[in-house]
């Protein structure tokens, strides 16, 4: 009998009334207790205390009763003054939070196949949040009823603060309530948590992966709406920690051949539970970026993605070590990503070419038709939902297109365009050596920048022969350009003189002068005409089907990076002396929301890169098409013109800078170009006037398109790097911003 009222007793404990959480922090204050001190009495970790204090967890027997009881003898000292009234926030018990606190039905049972176990609950005990983390609210609601298999081992299930208050919320639709997505863990106690975006913690019920999906799909609330209105809701992402691979029985780390083959075997047992429970999973298998469904029924889709970062899903050049981060801090960074750029669908790549169909559905429902029906037509603006060939000058190497080129032949300019990004650098000349420093500087979002208002084709090329030019018309030209002279050129309406020998080409990635017909994309035909030249295109591949198909996803990547750039204290009308100051140190402001900006970043780059997605094993042979074709997306075209939209973007900034200043680049790498200069910030050397730039030419600021430092090395380090390696057009915009030099054999 005694057995029976211990257990009774620890029963009460566990439900001892706590004060709010901003309560508890008065108390401690007013007796002039510190954390350490309350931690050391409750035999717990100062982190513990806080957390109890600011509401992202609640303390649990046997300690709650302890913690009850020391606030129960502080409030007797320090009685709360009842004329002071308490901030509506910390009160008011969000609308959407009253079912947590209703009486609960009767248990009901939750299954989600044949091969998953059945869990029986109340509907309290479905994840629903509860009122905010500092609310007086719950300390005096009735609790709700459980079930008698719960009741032991179950905590109060809901919602507690567990992240920065400046985390986005989850948004307006009751569907997605909690937000996109979800980051799961296991804590201390064996419980599973959901750390969802804006600070919201939600307790699984699940036990097993298959029943993981079906809470999910069910009663998380999770997922994204749409971005444009024929489109698709986001699927709700779960990322799964280390300790919850554990608990649902996945691999904490892949092996070797596992990584290559990028999933675990078709026979692991988890993956029979989901086929058992008759779920399915895409071509790429299970994962670090598994997408688990069933077959859609009417509009409602049945898919959830999983997000699994010990297996390398987030990619560390784009993602730092955001993998390694707590679940709470992990769900902000993601969570911010999310409601800005969208729900992760991938590696940033894969976000980034999502990013533009999720913009650009390729079919959208029609007008209703004589019986009021509708069906699906093409959506106009889109590149539509079948692929279409790229013309032949177009297609990489090994595409089906060129199998019949001899083996081993290599294609010259006049057979492939060849439309990169910079890579030039030129020996300094005497007067540039007297100066002190190298200065670099770094066109922020550059190809989302040379993305904005460009026209691109949306239909399949057409070839014509002995073309006129069109600077309107989006496509591949085959034309002589090996007569512009950059040392006479116009700039704006007025013919000037250059030291040509001082710039690059501003048609060779190499910055080497055409040597004879090559192919080249619409806007770098256009800036030899620009430039003051006639062009007499050979013949051409022309796309008269074209839209600004890609502003939508420009307007919506830019408007990230600003907004989380401004967070990072970073505006973008700020002066250029206070651009730079702010510039300095930003990442260490907020590490998190950094990593978030390197990730926005990568979404522009990857999701180009992706339209001319190259072969990936699966024992492909040159002349065999590969998966990738199979997408209506695969645009090596679109590629095109936006690298070269973004070379002559920054081809004509260098040419008006030089007509100005008399001052050339040392070297150029991509979206940085590198200026000797007496001072070590671009103010030394950048033409600005009362404080405005010179128009057309480089301004401070951190808009797409404007520029930022990059990095000062001394003259003396320049030239002592290439005489080291004996190299004197060695890319020093390649090392500027550290001077650490590496991989020089190979240009790398």
């Amino acid at each position: 009998m005694s057995e029976l009222f211990d257990r009774v007793d620890a029963l009460i404990a566990s439900r001892s009334p706590l004060p709010p959480p901003v309560e508890r922090k008065r108390l401690r204050q007013a007796h002039g207790f510190t954390l350490d001190e309350v931690a050391e009495a409750l035999m717990v970790r100062r982190a513990t205390v806080s957390a109890w204090e600011s509401g992202k967890t609640e303390p649990r027997p046997p300690e709650r009763d302890a913690y009850a009881r020391m606030l129960t003898k502080l409030a007797e000292l320090y009685p709360a003054d009842p004329n002071s009234a308490a901030p509506a926030e910390d009160t008011a018990v969000p609308e959407s939070f009253a079912n947590a606190l209703a009486p609960a039905p009767e248990a009901r049972t939750l299954s989600t196949g044949p091969a998953s176990e059945a869990a029986a609950m109340t509907d309290s005990e479905k994840t629903q949040p509860c009122p905010a983390a500092n609310s007086a609210a719950p300390a005096a609601a009735p609790r709700p009823a459980r079930s008698a298999r719960s009741a032991s081992t179950s905590r109060r299930p809901g919602a507690r603060k567990a992240a920065p208050a400046n985390s986005p919320a989850g948004g307006t639709d009751p569907r997605f309530e909690y937000g996109p997505l979800a980051v799961v863990d296991v804590d201390v106690h064996g419980q599973v948590l959901a750390y969802c975006v804006g600070g919201l913690v939600l307790e699984v019920p699940a036990k097993s992966l298959p029943s993981l999906v079906e809470w999910t799909l069910k009663e998380a609330k999770l997922g994204q709406p749409k971005l444009s209105g024929p489109g698709k809701d986001a699927d709700p992402l779960l990322v799964l920690t280390e300790a919850a691979l554990e608990r649902y029985g996945l691999p904490v780390a892949l092996t070797d051949e596992e990584r290559l083959a990028g999933r675990i075997p078709e026979g692991h047992k988890v993956v029979k539970q989901l086929a058992r429970g008759e779920w399915r999973l895409t071509q790429r298998g299970f994962g670090p970026w598994a997408r688990i469904y069933r077959p859609a029924q009417g509009s409602e889709r049945n898919c959830v993605q999983l997000c699994i970062p010990s297996w390398h899903a987030l990619d560390s050049r784009h993602w730092g070590q955001a993998g390694q981060l707590p679940p709470a801090e992990l769900a902000r960074v993601l969570g911010v990503y999310a409601s800005r750029v969208m729900t992760p669908r991938g590696s940033t790549a894969v976000t980034g070419l999502e990013l533009m169909t999720a913009l650009h559905p390729p079919t959208r429902a029609s007008e209703p038709d004589a019986d009021g029906r509708r069906h699906s037509e093409h959506n106009p603006g889109s590149l539509g939902k079948d692929p279409v060939d790229c013309a032949p000058c177009e297609a990489p190497d090994g595409h089906p297109l060129l199998k019949d080129l001899p083996r081993f032949h290599v294609r010259g300019p006049g057979e492939k365009l060849f439309e990169e990004a910079y890579d030039w650098a030129r020996p300094m000349t005497d007067a540039e050596c007297t100066l002190r420093y190298l200065v670099g500087i770094d066109v922020n979002m550059a190809f989302a920048a040379g993305a904005n208002g460009l026209v691109v084709g949306l239909g399949a090329p057409t070839h014509v022969k002995v073309p006129v030019f069109d600077p309107k018309l989006p496509g591949s030209w085959l034309v002589d350009l090996s007569h512009v002279d950059l040392s006479r050129v116009k700039v704006g309406k007025e013919w000037v003189e250059l030291d040509g020998s001082l710039l690059p080409s501003p048609f060779t990635p190499k910055g080497e002068r055409p040597q004879g017909p090559a192919w080249y994309a619409t806007p770098t035909v256009a800036y030899a005409v620009e430039l003051g030249y006639d062009v007499t295109p050979i013949e051409a591949y022309v796309r008269y089907d074209n839209g600004r198909y890609l502003d939508a996803w420009y307007n919506r990547l830019r408007d990230a990076y600003l907004a989380t750039m401004a967070d990072l204290g970073v505006h973008a009308d700020l002066s250029p002396a206070d651009f730079l100051a702010a510039m300095d140190g930003y990442k260490e402001r907020d590490p998190q929301l950094a990593v978030t900006v390197s990730a926005i970043k990568a979404t522009v780059k990857g999701g180009l890169g992706k339209l001319r997605e190259r072969p990936r094993g699966d024992g492909w042979k040159p002349g065999q098409p590969w998966r990738a074709l199979s997408r209506p997306t695969w645009r090596p075209d679109i590629r095109a013109a936006v690298i070269s939209r973004t070379r002559i973007n920054l081809h004509r900034k260098i040419v008006k800078h030089a007509a100005f200043t008399g001052q050339y680049p040392v070297a150029i790498l991509s979206d940085c170009v590198v200026y000797a200069a007496n001072g070590t910030s671009p103010l030394d050397f950048l033409p600005y006037r009362d404080g405005k730039p010179l128009p057309g030419a480089f301004k401070l600021g951190i808009n797409p398109g404007l520029v930022k430092h990059e990095g000062t090395q001394s003259v003396l380090w320049g030239e002592e790097v290439r005489e080291r390696f004996n190299a004197p057009e060695l890319n020093l915009a390649r090392y500027i911003k550290d001077g650490t030099v590496t991989d020089v054999d190979n240009g790398e």
